[in-house]
């Protein structure tokens, strides 16, 4: 499992974070948290992985994801750039405005399938 832990910042404030495990019964990862600067790393990573494996189809289930910043959108894209011919990543139950950036500036890709089942 790759994360990042919650830790106070400031008085009351809890750091962001995002844990990356892999999942039951297909390929792929389920993360939870969010995808901001302080757990760009983890995500990254969990990207760069999923790229390295081969898989045809490689799933991210993101239902407990509650945020994913615009680089953090721009580095799924990349790394599904990186995927080859006949690969794609599954994006399940992403955030609604990880969804809406998706559609908005890469509606085309034919790499990335969004599902929300």
């Amino acid at each position: 499992m790759l994360g990042t832990g919650r830790q106070a910042h400031g008085p009351g404030t809890p750091v962001p974070f995002l844990t990356v495990r892999p999942l039951d019964g297909c390929r792929g990862v389920r993360a939870a948290g969010e995808v901001g600067l302080a757990t760009h790393t983890v995500w990254e990573h969990a990207l760069e992985q999923a790229v390295r494996e081969g898989e045809d189809a490689y799933h991210l289930e993101l239902s407990e994801v509650t945020f994913v910043d615009v680089a953090g959108a721009d580095a799924l894209v990349a790394a599904a750039e990186r995927l080859g011919d006949g690969r794609r990543f599954v994006v399940r139950r992403p955030p609604p405005a990880l969804r809406r950036v998706l559609e908005m500036f890469w509606p085309d890709l034919p790499t990335i399938e969004v599902s929300m089942s």
